[in-house]
């Protein structure tokens, strides 16, 4: 072999470390990436679906929406999303605890500590569509020119009438019309309602006058509540707003109160 012929050879052959020529790096493992459920959901859409059609369902042959609606019209107060999705039977009903006076809180829980993943990715399958419900009934209305909506009032959903029937209204409940709420009973349920949890001493410091008296006339009204006891010196109890507080002023929860800046 000629020395030309040699380095030639030597040009093609692999490099080399020592004896032993290096061999090409394993590629790395994929890591497998872990999906929520929502995801999960999204990917399999059809994996929770409910038939609205089913016989087995209460008024199945009657139009989805139509059974919503009736739902909502014969509470006799705000119901949630997810006790509408359990009277109409998309859903077991959830365990719940009772509230004070045998009340059951109608707080809107997409699921309960004691759903398995199944039943809980049913329940947000069936919150969306009675909230699409809800949204094509309220278009419907708007579109015949109906004299109410469903609106979303201390955590659920209740039907009323829009603002501009207020004086019809008005006249039609005359006597209920005049048990209005006195400028100081006003002031305090709004420092209590932007300023809750707060003691009575605090309240007392900030209206500049002793409302023992009003807030006596504010809990019989169901408006104000005792929610706790604070840990000071005597345990001095804590006051906040109720549910009707909500009701009563047409909120669907407390973020929704004006702010500050929409005050002024």
């Amino acid at each position: 072999m000629t020395e030309h012929e040699a380095s030639a050879v030597a040009e093609e052959a692999p490099a080399t470390t020592g004896t032993e020529a290096e061999t090409p790096a394993a590629p790395a493992p994929k890591r497998r990436s872990r999906k929520s459920a929502a995801e999960s959901e999204a990917d399999h859409p059809s994996l929770f679906a409910i038939n609205l059609d089913d016989p087995e369902l209460p008024c199945a042959p009657v139009p989805f929406e139509l059974r919503v609606e009736a739902t909502i019209l014969l509470a006799d107060r705000p119901i949630s999303d997810a006790r509408i999705a359990e009277v109409l039977g998309l859903v077991p009903p959830a365990v719940r605890a009772s509230g004070k006076d045998g009340e059951t809180p109608e707080a809107d829980a997409e699921t309960s500590a004691g759903d398995s993943a199944a039943i809980a990715g049913r329940r947000r399958e069936a919150l969306r569509l009675v909230r699409e419900a809800v949204d094509a009934l309220n278009q419907q209305y708007a579109a015949s020119n109906r004299t109410f909506r469903i609106e979303s009032v201390s955590g659920g959903r209740q039907m009323l009438t829009i603002a501009a029937f207020g004086p019809v209204l008005s006249r039609l409940k005359g006597q209920r019309a005049q048990t209005r709420l006195s400028q100081a009973a006003l002031e305090t349920l709004a420092i209590i309602a932007y300023r809750q949890p707060m003691l009575r001493a605090q309240l007392e410091a900030i209206r500049g006058v002793a409302c023992g008296e009003v807030l006596k006339s504010l809990m019989e009204r169901r408006l104000v509540k005792i929610v706790g006891r604070a840990e000071e010196v005597g345990r001095p109890m804590l006051y906040g707003t109720t549910p009707e507080f909500l009701r009563v002023f047409g909120i669907a929860n407390l973020s929704d109160l004006p702010q500050a800046k929409d005050l002024r």
